[in-house]
């Protein structure tokens, strides 16, 4: 059983085994795991184990306990799961019997949703789960950058809500299929809770491994695959930008080539700085739902910027999301773009480093390995 603690006054249960329980009552599930086997209750109560569980998360420390029973000695282990800061984002338990071995648990790692660098800050130990190497870990991640390691999801309209406009109380949990450089696909579920204190103004995440071969992945949907196509065959470029922040929060297709936007220390790079105030003026036209487009410079591969024509539209409630749906044209032609048979990643004219220069080489390598028209 996984137990969050994602905020201060937070204790209810991300999941049992593989299954979900979306933030259920932690006492209410223990109790029906301990009907299960009745022995147990000769040593164990609620109470004890929810002294357990409040130690763990509070010292960072495992705890593992034998406890004598009428069926003879049982096992109580309970580890905590780190985010990047060393605090506790989850607590795991284990019960069964001493004499039958504990199963190797799944990995499972913290992660922190900073709103004001619109950045997840992430641990080194997130390479444990399928999806990211060694090679490309970076400490910090946007949000586009996640959706983009991900398929066959569609509830991104929701977590762009609490991450861009975190309300008290706000909580969210859900699954998602990815993919590590290899193709081999893997499974994590997400679990995160809205913080703004002395620990994080955004949200605390809670990520699992549940890949499992008893559950197969979704594949992706008829519809999502064929206008995908007919858009890449089109040369088409959407994106949705979160225009109040100025950075892209999702790309809609496969992303603009000629545009930098990934692994980069501050996701607000990706435009130029003097064209920022310019996109943000963009709302007010947006919230009486009519269109806009802009022509911005678009940070690129090279590290200078490429004139780039935006259309916006206004996503589905504008006025409370501050979404909007950008179609993006290379105005330039004198920047090359990603391309098989080119070092994508070329020496930067400015001396300042905007990003994680060495990880991209790594991602657009494999990237181009796997990319349909490569």
């Amino acid at each position: 059983m996984t137990v969050e603690t994602l905020a201060p006054d937070a204790l209810s249960v991300a999941s049992v085994g593989d299954g979900p329980r979306e933030f259920a009552g932690w006492q209410r599930v223990l109790q029906r795991i301990l009907a299960k086997t009745p022995a147990l209750y000769d040593g164990l109560t609620t109470e004890g184990i929810g002294a357990a569980i409040g130690a763990v998360r509070d010292r960072a420390e495992e705890i593992d306990l034998t406890i004598p029973t009428a069926s003879g000695p049982h096992k109580l282990r309970v580890k905590p799961v780190l985010g990047p800061d060393g605090d506790v984002h989850a607590v795991r338990l284990w019960l069964g019997s001493a004499a039958a071995a504990a199963p190797m648990l799944p990995a499972a790692v913290g992660a922190i949703w900073d709103l004001d660098s619109q950045t997840i800050r992430l641990p080194a130990d997130i390479v444990r789960l399928p999806g990211v190497s060694a090679e490309e870990y970076v400490p910090r991640m946007s949000i586009a950058e996640l959706f983009h390691r991900v398929s066959t999801f569609d509830r991104h309209a929701e977590v762009l809500d609490l991450l861009y406009a975190p309300q008290p109380g706000g909580k969210l949990q859900f699954d998602v299929t990815v993919t590590d450089g290899s193709g081999r696909p893997g499974r994590w579920r997400i679990t995160m809770r809205v913080r703004d204190d002395d620990k994080a103004r955004g949200a605390w995440w809670l990520i699992e491994d549940v890949t499992s071969e008893q559950v197969p992945s979704a594949a992706p949907t008829l519809e999502r695959i064929g206008l995908r196509e007919a858009h890449r065959r089109a040369g088409t470029h959407l994106a949705v930008v979160q225009l109040a922040r100025t950075s892209i929060s999702h790309w809609l297709t496969d992303p603009a080539p000629w545009i930098r936007w990934d692994y980069l220390f501050r996701p607000v790079d990706v435009f130029h700085p003097d064209d920022r105030a310019r996109l943000v003026e963009l709302g007010d036209r947006l919230r009486s739902g009519d269109s806009a487009g802009v022509t911005v410079r678009a940070l690129n591969y090279r590290g200078d910027y490429t004139p780039t024509s935006l259309l916006l539209y206004p996503y589905p409630g504008f006025s409370n999301r501050k979404l909007a749906i950008a179609q993006l044209v290379r105005v330039a032609d004198d920047v090359p773009m990603l391309e098989p048979h080119r070092d994508a990643l070329e020496r930067h004219r400015s001396s300042v480093a905007i990003g994680y220069d060495e990880q991209l080489r790594h991602w657009l390598a494999g990237r181009m390995k796997h990319s349909p028209v490569g």
